[in-house]
């Protein structure tokens, strides 16, 4: 269904509008804003699956890496850590926030806990500093200078948040099904990316994302109600097919083969392993401020370019561009943030997968009691939740990226050089960098920057100018040795 067409109200006699006097649909306000409730459960459905990668990824990242004392985190109990925490924190976006936003634990962020913090002192320490930086946000959330800065940002610019947005999620569909891959460094060239793993398309994997893709643009143009969640559903058949009658040298993280022994017990041996304080013990008190303003940084921007971005996709948001109720929003996500820090799963943060979900017509925080419930069930269910490969998930990104893309280009005023220009960086910034953060950063910079050389320094607002200022001190981190 194209985004830019309004969205559609159920008559007195469709399905779904006989619940419009239920306790749920007052609730949540699945018919007042254009829903039904199962538009919901397909669109809580298709963004579980699209983000349920993190299950696997999570893991691999963190247990991989060892701390100052050579320990590493056990796999098992991070498999379990992740879990509870994306479903928890997605219910209760979904009950406070009523948004279909789901959280999990966020890549970048992980990584940065992982290689960064976790080198140069304990595992309980530097989760200790995720919550933390969850607090700082939180408290920014209740000083009203989060919502400020969000507000803050111009129309404009919220625009090519999304599109960048959406170009990113198209990359991320594009390199996890292996149809394109990164040239390793030994080819010594500045080529980064090419066709599949060797500059052609073979094998059984990119063959299902192929037909993953055509099948969702097919359905998304014949205006099939379903179209991303039947697609999944076919190709994760298909694929499970095709790797019980073919050799498949690899599907990339998650294998699709039907589990021997679906049922897998939880371990919660991490939860609550934290030290907040700790941490400055070991790298000093200058370091340590500096470890929870990176991860701050990172979990504020990616999660506000994320909100921004999906409400928008989803219709959340009024003339101006900006949400009703959006300080719910972004108090659980700061309470995301050092929830992750304390099951020790690393900050968790919006996933721009959810436009997964949106794009299945989700419009409310009913569709994240389904993805949260689903992760709920992962719990006890991993094998068959991580049974889905990436190949049947991704052409949801892709198609979800192309109805972002669509919706919203035409709005961004592109004969007007201080806001096109900016636009244009932040939205050719998130993929090419590969971080939602480092395109609004660099996009708020060039905005100010153009506006003063402009003579226009009077119409920048205040928060503009001081989170752009953070961001150059950001960047120039390295320069000065604060890194």
């Amino acid at each position: 269904m194209p985004t830019s067409a309004p969205a559609k109200i159920p008559a007195p006699d469709e399905p779904g509008a006989r619940s419009a006097h239920g306790a749920l649909d007052r609730y949540f306000k699945i018919s007042e804003r254009g829903s039904t409730l199962s538009r919901e459960i397909r669109g809580g459905f298709a963004t579980f699956f699209a983000m349920a990668y993190i299950i696997v990824l999570n893991p691999i990242i963190l247990s991989s890496a060892k701390d100052m004392y050579g320990h590493h985190l056990d796999y098992g109990q991070l498999v379990t850590a992740t879990c509870v925490t994306a479903a928890f924190t997605t219910l209760l976006m979904g009950v406070i926030g009523n948004v279909p936003i789901a959280l999990a634990a966020g890549l970048g962020v992980n990584s940065v806990v992982a290689l960064q913090l976790a080198p140069r002192m304990s595992w309980p320490d530097a989760m200790g500093m995720v919550v933390l930086a969850g607090l700082v946000v939180m408290l920014l959330v209740a000083t009203g200078l989060r919502e400020r800065v969000m507000n803050a940002v111009p129309f404009g610019l919220r625009k090519a948040i999304s599109i960048g947005i959406g170009l990113f999620i198209m990359l991320i569909g594009l390199v996890d099904s292996g149809f394109v891959s990164r040239i390793p460094d030994a080819a010594h060239t500045t080529v980064p990316l090419q066709l599949g793993a060797d500059g052609h398309l073979n094998g059984w994997p990119v063959l299902v994302f192929i037909l993953g893709a055509l099948l969702t643009l097919a359905l998304i143009t014949r205006k099939v109600p379903g179209a991303i969640l039947i697609s999944i559903v076919a190709m994760t058949v298909l694929a499970l097919i095709i790797n019980a009658v073919a050799t498949v040298p690899s599907w990339g993280l998650t294998t699709p083969k039907w589990p021997g022994d679906p049922v897998a017990s939880p371990d919660f041996g991490l939860i609550g392993r934290i030290s907040l304080f700790g941490g400055f013990g070991k790298v000093g008190v200058l370091t340590g401020v500096l470890f929870v303003f990176t991860v701050l940084l990172s979990c504020f921007f990616d999660a506000m370019g994320t909100i921004m971005g999906v409400s928008d996709e989803a219709r959340l948001t009024d003339a101006k561009g900006e949400m009703p109720g959006i300080n719910k929003v972004l108090f659980v996500d700061g309470l995301a943030v050092a929830a992750g820090g304390a099951s020790s799963s690393s900050a968790t943060t919006a996933f721009v997968e959810s436009t997964a979900g949106v794009g299945e017509g989700a419009r409310t925080g009913f569709a994240n009691l389904v993805t949260g419930a689903l992760f709920a069930v992962a719990l006890f269910l991993t094998p068959v939740a991580t049974m889905v490969p990436s190949q049947a998930a991704t052409p949801a990104l892709l198609a979800v990226g192309y109805l972002i893309l669509a919706g919203s280009v035409k709005e961004i005023d592109w004969a007007d050089h201080t806001i096109a220009i900016p636009a244009f960086i932040t939205m050719v910034m998130m993929p090419f960098t590969y971080s939602i953060t480092n395109g609004i950063g660099m996009g708020f910079i060039a905005f100010v920057l153009l506006r003063l050389v402009a003579g226009r320094g009077r119409e920048v607002p205040v928060p503009m100018y001081v989170v752009s200022a953070v961001f150059v001190f950001y960047y120039l981190m390295p320069a000065l040795g604060l890194t």
